[in-house]
């Protein structure tokens, strides 16, 4: 029996995955682990959000991880950037591609803008795997900050919402 995964909207058990995902092996390349209060603030800003949107990700009924897209200024252009991490457990399996996909699909539908943008550390290489077999385009590597004040080399991938 295979069991499909599905990405339902933020809700109130996305605390206790953001808490499941706050380890320093799935924060190694986000800057590291957050403190208690950082994870809150964390889920009532993914709660709150109007711009975009963020969603967990689903197999079985039980929360995998989690994906979404929001707008972002890149080189002077509006796009949107997402992000997703999928917890060791379930890791290996390709849900993070097939969740990016599902996320980009909804921001097709859902969103304006032409462009969703991945900007994993360069050093990360399963989550640069995760564009490449997304089918996103590589546009090079990039100087960015994540989170805000920390100085990261990332590489800027890119996949059209369009056509």
């Amino acid at each position: 029996m295979t069991t499909s995964l599905t990405l339902a909207p933020w809700s109130e058990p996305g605390l206790d995955l953001l808490h499941r995902q706050n380890t320093p092996e799935l924060t190694e390349h986000l800057g590291g682990v957050e403190s208690a209060e950082q994870v809150r603030r964390r889920h009532e800003r993914y709660l709150a959000m109007t711009d975009g949107q963020m969603f967990l990700l689903l197999l079985g009924g039980r929360a995998a991880g989690s994906v979404g897209y929001w707008p972002h200024t890149w080189q002077e252009q509006d796009v949107y950037e997402t992000g997703y991490a999928v917890l060791p457990e379930y890791q290996g399996r390709g849900l993070a591609v097939q969740a990016v996909l599902l996320c980009a699909q909804r921001a097709a539908q859902q969103g304006v803008l032409p462009w969703l943008h991945a900007f994993p550390s360069a050093a990360h290489q399963a989550s640069n795997a995760v564009c490449r077999r997304a089918g996103f385009e590589l546009l090079g590597e990039v100087a960015f900050e994540y989170p805000p004040g920390h100085p990261i080399r990332s590489n800027n991938w890119r996949l059209p919402l369009t056509g």
